[in-house]
């Protein structure tokens, strides 16, 4: 093509630049377009999982505190059940007791419990006598010796001295340790260090800080087996937690099982209904920690919305079996202390998450 065939400005026929140029800024403006586009589409599908997030979290919050809000009114029905077993009983009454044969405070026993001012649906309550514990606290050394023997085995003469000196030394309140004993340096050289007690117990939790102790009843929910609340360290087998029975000198686990399924039914009114459960050579163990008549004014409550397997769809024939199956392992905890029906219970400590002892209301061979 020569010079005489272009146009005005050398430029082939039919070539524009404004028309080149609108070209390029419509190009320019679909390629912002189409950005603007794909931004907004991100934006919006962002707003949107959050928005979902928002209020699925809402859900779940509000879930939350209906769930906790029962359980509040689940213990302060309990508390009332406890007030109302300080009320006088009229004559009627008492004669219903008699005929029904076992005593009303028996159920006490960490068992689930119906109570008169029903706990709020989908909650479950569980009251513990801690008549049914080892008052760790209360006990003497020879009792020490014993509960430790039952853990160790009598060959470990050595390490139970050892433990027993570090127990008198947290407790007394010289500074000077015993033979084989652990008193403040000793304490202090930890990492985190601690004081000793140099006095009695405050909690039982205080009991792992003793030296060795931690690993002696590292397998122990000691909340479940001992307390620091009654007047001594003696057992009434109608109220006693699994925990404080397999600590016991003279019991072993098919004599707690014969245990656990007698008191559904049967109530223990003297040594001579244990003594049909449990060997003579082991009952001579067992008898001098057992008082099957005590009672106290302390109990814990623990509240608790159940938690049950959900089996997949098309079990059917399973899900009603199943479904009753109670797999929680956690409550709310209360200690109280109840002195009368006028009163409301002096709360002593409170566990928002506690493990829930081994269960001793269904018979030992329905257990999982």
């Amino acid at each position: 093509m020569n010079s005489a065939t272009r146009g005005m400005h050398g430029h082939a026929p039919g070539f524009s630049p404004a028309r080149q140029g609108r070209r390029a800024q419509r190009g320019s403006v679909l390629i912002v377009t189409l950005w603007t586009v794909t931004l907004m589409t991100i934006l919006i599908t962002v707003i949107a999982g959050n928005v979902r997030l928002s209020a699925r979290a809402a859900f779940h919050h509000q879930e939350d505190l209906a769930i906790w809000a029962n359980t509040l009114a689940a213990v302060n029905q309990a508390e009332m059940e406890l007030m109302l077993e300080k009320m006088p009983q009229p004559p009627q009454v008492v004669e219903d007791i008699d005929e029904i044969g076992r005593n009303p405070l028996y159920r006490y026993n960490g068992q689930t419990l119906v109570l008169h001012y029903s706990a709020p649906e989908g909650m479950t309550v569980r009251i513990y006598d801690h008549a049914g514990k080892i008052n760790i606290r209360e006990v003497s050394r020879p009792r020490l010796r014993a509960l430790l023997e039952k853990k160790l085995g009598a060959d470990a003469d050595e390490q139970i001295d050892a433990l027993i000196a570090a127990w008198s030394d947290w407790l007394d309140l010289n500074r000077t340790a015993n033979i084989n004993g652990a008193e403040e340096d000793y304490y202090l050289s930890l990492d985190p260090p601690r004081r000793p007690r140099d006095g009695r117990l405050e909690t039982v939790a205080e009991l792992l800080s003793i030296r060795g102790f931690a690993e002696v009843f590292a397998d122990v929910d000691l909340e479940a087996a001992f307390t620091l609340y009654t007047d001594n360290e003696l057992v009434n087998l109608n109220l006693a937690t699994r925990e404080a029975m397999e600590l016991l000198p003279g019991l072993d686990d098919e004599s707690i099982d014969l245990i656990l399924a007698w008191r559904l039914e049967h109530e223990f009114t003297g040594n001579g209904d244990v003594a049909q459960l449990v060997p003579l050579e082991q009952m001579v163990e067992l008898r001098p920690w057992l008082n099957n008549r005590k009672t106290s004014n302390f109990y814990t409550i623990m509240a608790y919305q159940k938690i049950s397997e959900i089996l997949p769809s098309g079990e059917d024939e399973l899900r009603d079996e199943f479904s009753t199956e109670d797999l929680s392992t956690h409550a709310y905890a209360e200690i109280v202390r109840v002195n009368s029906y006028t009163d409301r219970p002096r709360v002593l400590r409170v566990n928002p998450y506690e493990p829930i002892p081994a269960r001793t209301d269904v018979p030992p061979a329905e257990e999982e």
